[in-house]
C-alpha cells in the first residue's frame, strides 16, 4: 500500500459527511486514513469548480467533527499495472 496526502478537513456537514480541500484529486471510493493509519472513511464525491474542488468523504467513525483541521491521507494500492 502507498500513503498519499489527501488534504485538510475543512468542515463536517449536518449529514456528517467530511469536506476536504484536496492537495490532489483522488478517485471515488479510495480509503481515507488519519495520521495513525486508522481508516476514517471513503471518498464519496467531488464538488465545486475544477480550479478549486472539494472532496466529500463518507465517514466510518462515530465523531467526524473531531477531524476538523486535521490532515487526512489516501491509501493507494501499488500493484496496479502501468499502461504502456
Amino acid at each position: 500500500m502507498c500513503l498519499q496526502r489527501l488534504g485538510k478537513v475543512l468542515n463536517v456537514t449536518p449529514s456528517q459527511n467530511i469536506i476536504i480541500k484536496p492537495d490532489k484529486l483522488p478517485k471515488i471510493g479510495v480509503d481515507v486514513v488519519d495520521e495513525g493509519l486508522k481508516v476514517v472513511g471513503k471518498t464519496f464525491d467531488i464538488i465545486g469548480p475544477l480550479s478549486s474542488p472539494y472532496i466529500i468523504v463518507k465517514p466510518r467513525i462515530k465523531e467526524p467533527k473531531r477531524l476538523v483541521g486535521e490532515k487526512l491521507y489516501m491509501l493507494l494500492s501499488r500493484n496496479k499495472r502501468r499502461k504502456r
